[in-house]
Formats: C-alpha cells, structure tokens, sequence
C-alpha cells in the first residue's frame, strides 16, 4: 500500500516546497515493536549509564547544530529562536542527568502504626512513550516530555506536527550518530498518525489545542493509558497603579508578542489600573508600533511570520469580531503579505469588552487587548473568567503586591512583575487548571516520576499474624 504524502508549506515563502510520507498503522506498530525490544535493555542500565547516553545525544546535538537550526528555521521562519531551541535541548538533556540521582526516594521505611513492617519503593518506567508535539516551537515541545521519559528508562516515539516537519530528518542523524536509534526515534504523519501512535504506546504526552486534546484524552482512557495534556490558553495580566510602567510595557509587549504570540503561555489579555490606564496604554502602543518585522532579511527584525496559515485566518476574525463590537485597533490589525507568508505586526486593542472573541477565545498571535479596571477584585474576577487556567501574570510595584493578587488567580503558574516566564523557566512545577491540560507536572521533579510506575515492597521483620487474631471473638 502506497502511504500517504503531505506537503509542507513554507512560512515565509508560502510555497508548499517540501513533503513527508505518513506512517500508517501497520509502520507504527512495528516501529514500536522495534522499541519495546531494545527497551528492555535501556530500562535494565543504571540511571548513571542511561545519563552518559543522553550526555552523548547533547553532544551530537551540538555537532549537528547548523543542520538542526536551519531546518527549523525553515520550518518556523524565525532564526534566533531556532538556535535557542536546539540550546535549550541541549542544556535540558544535560540538566536533567544531572538531578535525576536526586529526584526519587530510595531505601527502607519502617511503618508507623505497624513498627515491625517496613517498605521500600521501586520504580518501574512505563515501556513506551508517545509524543505528538505542535508546530510552535517544534524541537522545544518535542524533547520537553522525551527527555525525562528516556531517562525514566522509558523508549520514545515522537510525532512531530506536520506544520513543522523539516527538522526531524536532521534530529534522526543526530540520534543515530548519538547511538539511540533504537530507544528514540521519530514517526511523520496528520492526525491520523496520532491517533494510531496513541493505539501503540502505554503513555501520551500531547501538546496541542483544546479540541484535539479532547479526543487524545478519550483515545488514551479507553486504552486505560495516562495521558498528559498541556493545551490551550488565555493567559491574564493584570497590571496595577503602583507599577512601573516602563518595566510593565516591557513585560506587556514581550509577554504577548515574542514568537509572534505563538506560544500557550502568551499574554493575551491586558488589565490595568485606570489610574495609569492611559499612560500604560500610549507606552505600550509606541513600543508596539516600533517592532519590527523580521522581513526581508531574517537575520534582522523582532517579529517572525505567522507559522501556520490557517492560524492567519483565526487572528484575522478575531480582529473584524472586535472591531465590529466597538474595538479599536492602535496599531497593527492588518494581515500583510510579504514574499508570499503571512505576518501580522502588534496589534494594540482598546474598547473592547467581554463579548469579543478576544476575549475569549485562544489567540494564539500578537494581539494585545488592554481593559481598565477599578478595583483589584475586578481584575482578579476579570482575570478568571475564562474556561483556560494555563497561566497569568501580575506585574506590581512590588512583589509582595504582586504576589497577593497571584494566590487568587486560577492558573497554574503565575509570573510577578514580568510575563510568561513559564516560556523561560522551566524548573518550577505547575499543574494546568481548567481546560488547559491534565495531568502530572512537566517541569521539575514530577516531570521525571510521571514517566514511572511505584511499586512497593512492604516486609514483615516480625511473625506473619495468624487468622485467629481475626476472629470474632479474639481478645
């Protein structure tokens, strides 16, 4: 049977001038046959050896930079934040060795209502993992979940989005090169290469859209497998009178705009305090308007195209929604065409209220709705009237302020006095809210133990208790 061949467009040119094959199921399942075999091996190393492995894969990523980042500069149109996602992986790769002799308890413990009974734990890893990542940030949000599942002991496949494939034939040599080809490789396809991957594994990690994570949530419970979701987002920043509005815009701008808003933990609502409403306003439309696209030459600029072109068509709406509903647009509104991609610079909104799509629905680009709000109960109500809980912002004059506001927002990570620091920092554990994810930690230790199952070993060191110490009428 012939597969299935998707072409692949080009960001910044528009032309579909590359393609993949899709793996069906009958590829899938073999390839994961080919995994659990060598698995068996991988899981029975001592962690120290499984980490001098992962050590070597962080070599051959640097011996296969330029490789990497040109084709996932290709893929995303953007060239700096295609070398600080090949660096990223590399520093994670090595971080990770590094605490996972740390991460998990080890040896006895007596009990404490039975004293003679002790218990120990062991840690077994789950067989075989599954990635399916998206197209933002595609070397970033495929190896997050895939390195500390490889170091649990775990054999991985990833399935990267079909938006942003080219980076894949270059990741396979370096992990050939790296000797992990048979623990660690990568599967191309659509949707349905998801949903058959789903069927091969004992454990999804998703990264994706609210919608799509629905139906890898139901795939995974009716195999009876964990699922781990990080999805949508609607992400507040709250903005109050003591702030300083210089550092505030700042945050403001970069929070909402850096990757082109491409990322789910991107500013996409802006409250601020009416008494420095207006001026936080006038600063953050003129540090808007002074982005610069990063067209013709990418190695210039602050602003990349928009990646995928159906994203064009949401942000687009979003904008004739509100402006129809009274909004007004400051600076940037138009989807412009340059080379054939698409981009959309800054777009400043004001007069805008709770009906727009805006402000409700996922954005996903670099639109920046700024709402005045009285008191602070309003901001935090305002604030957690969404059906997301990713994550939020509070910038204040100081942190304890800040800090105050952040306990009552309901997300998982909340940055004070900057934004989408969750982009940045990844060490912090956090947990999705709402209709943002579900399940375990991706950062910090949990984001290595969700990958093992615990076992426990619970000993008697005394005399087994005969049935007769249950009898009706033992004294």
């Amino acid at each position: 049977m012939t597969s299935l061949t998707l072409p692949v467009r080009n960001p910044r040119t528009g032309a579909q001038d590359y393609e993949i094959s899709a793996a069906g199921t009958a590829e899938i399942a073999a390839t994961a046959a080919r995994l659990r075999t060598a698995q068996k091996a991988w899981a029975a190393l001592p962690l120290a050896d499984r980490g001098a492995a992962l050590l070597r894969l962080a070599d051959t990523l640097v011996k296969h930079r330029a490789a990497i980042t040109a084709a996932l500069e290709i893929d995303t149109g953007r060239r700096r934040i295609a070398g600080m996602e090949l660096d990223g992986a590399v520093a994670a790769l090595r971080g990770w060795v590094a605490q996972a002799p740390y991460l998990l308890p080890d040896g006895w413990t007596q009990g404490r209502a039975m004293t003679h009974i002790r218990h120990a734990p062991q840690f077994v890893p789950y067989a075989l993992t599954g990635v399916i990542s998206p197209w933002n940030f595609p070397l970033t949000l495929s190896m997050i979940d895939t390195i500390p599942a490889l170091l649990a002991g775990s054999a991985v496949i990833i399935k990267p989005s079909e938006v942003t494939p080219r980076f894949e034939a270059p990741m396979m040599a370096a992990i050939v090169d790296a000797g992990l080809e048979d623990v660690l490789t990568f599967v191309t396809g659509d949707g349905a290469t998801g949903a058959a991957l789903i069927e091969a594994v004992d454990v999804i990690c998703f990264t994706g859209s609210v919608a799509t994570g629905r139906k890898v949530a139901a795939a995974a419970a009716a195999k009876m497998i964990p699922a781990f979701l990080e999805l949508g987002g609607k992400d507040p920043l709250i903005v109050t009178a003591s702030a300083d509005i210089e550092k505030a815009t700042d945050a403001a701008l970069r929070g909402s705009v850096l990757s082109t808003g491409q990322a789910c933990q991107s500013i996409e609502r802006i409250y601020v305090a009416t008494e420095i409403h207006d001026v936080f306003l006038k600063r953050l439309t003129e540090k808007a308007a002074a982005v610069r696209l990063n067209w013709p030459d990418i190695t210039s600029g602050d602003l990349g195209p928009i990646i995928f072109d159906k994203q064009a068509a949401i942000l687009a709406d979003q904008i004739e929604d509100a402006k129809s509903k009274g909004a007004r647009i400051l600076t940037g509104g138009e989807i412009e065409t340059h080379g054939g991609g698409l981009w959309l610079r800054p777009t400043v909104l004001t007069n805008v209220s709770q009906q727009m799509k805006v402000m409700t629905e996922e954005t996903f680009g670099p639109l920046l709705p700024v709402i005045p709000y009285a008191a602070t109960e309003d901001a935090i109500e305002a604030a957690n009237n969404s059906e997301y809980g990713l994550s939020a912002a509070v910038f204040a004059g100081t942190l304890e302020e800040a800090e105050a506001i952040a306990v009552q927002i309901e997300a998982g990570a909340i940055s004070l006095n900057d934004a989408a620091l969750t982009g940045l920092f990844h060490e912090a554990e956090k947990h999705s809210f709402k209709l943002s994810g579900l399940g375990g930690s991706r950062m910090g230790p949990a984001g290595f133990q969700r990958f093992l199952r615990r076992k426990a070993l619970i000993a008697n060191t005394g005399a087994p208790a005969p049935l007769s110490a249950f009898a009706e009428d033992a004294q």
